[in-house]
């Protein structure tokens, strides 16, 4: 090839490529648990994720989903996360504090007012300084994505009382928070992760178990579950979270671009928690589920005291008190 031809090649791929006409793209794993099929909260959250990505970076990095546990349970993921075999998770915050434990806080029940309050706290001073203790374990946490308040099912009678909880054998997720919690109300509180989790409802190795509207429905837990009770007992906030390996490779812009998506990502998820709420308990009870619509919340904090003064040691009151006084 002549030298002149040469360089008149070289000159013409370089003004494509800063053109964008001609681009490396970058594929990116991301995968997230539960029974959460593409039109599921995750999903929707994570489709919006994935779009902003490409967008704000044109289309230089392309992120390929795995939903239902594909790639294993939560903390799995999170693990992979953390040695950058996997490079993007969507998690509840379920068993997050196992990695960084402050976040435990966030999971004390009874601790929230409402959607409004929480996702005020999560997206002011309290909720990024808790984002900010993700790199010294070796994880990046871009943004606090939702899943909605949490609610109890279970295949044995109502429960309308702190007494009705006793003896129920109750899947929760792997989180010492809400394993005291249950402990304390008198129930049997039993750690599964999720792909555990239908299999034991089906064959009554649990009775039952807590979740957000969002994956009752998704889950289709009405198929296996007779009462619904309307608790409220816990916000359950859910976390997009990538690898340090990545993250430590991109430049000050792609970062930029992966935290602007993710918060579009959980506003994605919270507006379908939100309409979720709306229609989800009337389809259920349509579905067969007898649902007890509230409780005495009051009783349930009185029997949980013990518990309160454990979180209390554990967190400092005075944190505690940050998060249920904020406005």
């Amino acid at each position: 090839m002549k030298p002149a031809f040469a360089n008149m090649l070289a000159f013409a791929a370089a003004a494509l490529a800063a053109s964008g006409a001609v681009s490396a793209q970058t594929a990116l794993k991301m995968g997230y648990a539960l029974a959460a099929a593409p039109n599921s909260h995750y999903g929707v959250g994570a489709q919006t994720f994935a779009e902003e990505v490409a967008r704000r970076t044109q289309g230089r990095f392309r992120i390929e989903q795995y939903p239902n546990s594909q790639l294993g349970g939560e903390r799995e993921m999170i693990e992979s996360v953390q040695l950058g075999t996997l490079d993007l998770v969507v998690t509840s915050s379920g068993p997050v504090p196992g990695f960084v434990p402050e976040t435990g806080i966030v999971d004390i029940p009874f601790l929230f007012r409402d959607s409004a309050h929480a996702r005020a706290v999560l997206d002011g001073p309290i909720g990024q300084e808790l984002l900010a203790k993700f790199p010294a374990k070796n994880l990046i946490a871009l943004a606090w994505g939702e899943q909605g308040f949490r609610h109890l099912t279970n295949n044995k009678h109502p429960v309308n009382a702190p007494a009705d909880m006793k003896g129920l054998k109750l899947r929760t997720m792997e989180n010492p928070v809400h394993i005291t919690a249950f402990r304390t109300l008198g129930a049997a509180p039993t750690p599964m992760a999720w792909p555990e989790v239908i299999t034991g409802l089906q064959q009554g190795t649990i009775d039952g178990q807590e979740n957000p509207i969002s994956v009752i429905t998704s889950a289709k837990l009405n198929q296996m579950q007779k009462y619904l009770t309307l608790t409220r007992h816990v916000y359950s906030p859910a976390l997009f979270m990538m690898s340090p390996k990545l993250w430590n490779g991109l430049s000050g812009a792609d970062k930029k671009a992966f935290q602007e998506a993710a918060k579009l990502g959980a506003a994605a998820m919270r507006k379908y928690v939100d309409d979720v709420e709306k229609k989800g308990v009337d389809d259920l009870k349509a579905l067969g589920m007898q649902v007890v619509m509230s409780i005495d919340t009051a009783k349930f904090q009185a029997v949980l005291a013990p518990a309160y003064a454990d979180y209390a040691k554990r967190y400092g009151q005075a944190n505690i008190d940050r998060i249920r006084n904020y406005k």
